[in-house]
């Protein structure tokens, strides 16, 4: 949602801005349409040729996200900490093989399904499930084991900003194919060069809107929207570095609350939940 109101904003202010200093909007919006052709449709292509398929589609679905925000709020925390606390406890007291009816089958388990949300949230349970039933096939060395998470939650980050990443190449591009448009606009109006000069400079003003629409496409559209969808991406990793510091605590011997209090650290600190709440959120599960 601020992303739009962002975006309302800056049109209100340039627009507003130029208006106000006497220009005239005749000459922008007969340009608009074909300009927005040239460079809109330039811009496409080029997006078309530079990704495959499944990058297009993620970038699609980029746009969901830019809109909507960064999945996981307060609550989902808490309910990973309490899920990730069930599971480290029951394999202090019982040992790791305990685990087993849980990470074997987790659209059976009834740890699982008392938190839905993590539950259709696949990447979480591969995490969760994978790197337990490694502890289960005693790979116990908490340095290779966070080793092997990192490097595998580095590569799901990566993969989760090719689609920032494609955008921010195609901001860097607008400019270039707002020149591009523009020239043909000058093209144009060279092959009229016998108008009178009233029609020459509404020709003129015409092709430089095409320069002002990819610099106001690149800067004040997808740049910052490149931007944004980087940043919830990275907001929504640090959801899965809290299994990793929960997991690896625990295989360093820590009590399932000390395991647990490191996994809260990592959240974000404005979806963190507090010591006592997240004490609260543990004395409440009962599963």
């Amino acid at each position: 949602m601020t992303s739009i109101l962002g975006f309302v904003f800056l049109l209100v202010m340039v627009f507003g801005g130029y208006l106000i200093a006497g220009g005239k909007f005749g000459i922008i919006i007969g340009a608009l349409p074909f300009e927005m052709m040239m460079i809109g449709g330039a811009a496409i292509g080029a997006f078309l040729m530079a990704n495959d398929m499944h990058t297009v589609k993620h970038t699609a679905g980029g746009f969901g996200k830019i809109l909507k925000g960064a999945r996981f709020k307060g609550q989902d925390y808490k309910d990973l900490l309490a899920l990730l606390y069930f599971f480290v406890r029951l394999a202090q007291q019982k040992g790791a093989m305990a685990l087993e009816p849980h990470i074997e089958k987790p659209d059976e388990s009834p740890a699982f399904a008392k938190f839905p949300n993590i539950r259709k949230d696949h990447h979480a349970v591969a995490l969760i499930c994978d790197y337990l039933r490694m502890v289960g096939m005693n790979a116990d060395d908490p340095h290779q084991l966070e080793d092997i998470m990192a490097r595998e939650l580095k590569k799901l980050r990566e993969e989760e900003l090719h689609p920032s990443h494609a955008m921010q190449n195609v901001a860097d591009a607008l400019p270039a194919l707002g020149i591009v448009a523009a020239v043909l606009g000058v093209i144009k109006t060279m092959g009229s060069i016998d108008q009178p000069p009233a029609v020459l400079g509404k020709m003129i003003g015409g092709a430089l809107v095409g320069t002002f629409l990819g610099v106001l496409l690149a800067y004040g559209l997808m740049g910052p929207l490149a931007a944004r969808l980087k940043g919830i991406v990275e907001e929504e990793a640090a959801y899965y570095e809290v299994i990793r510091a929960v997991i690896v605590a625990h295989l360093h011997g820590n009590a399932p609350q000390v395991s647990v209090e490191a996994g809260r650290k990592i959240a974000p600190s404005h979806h963190m939940p507090s010591f006592a709440e997240l004490e609260a959120a543990l004395q409440e599960l009962a599963i």
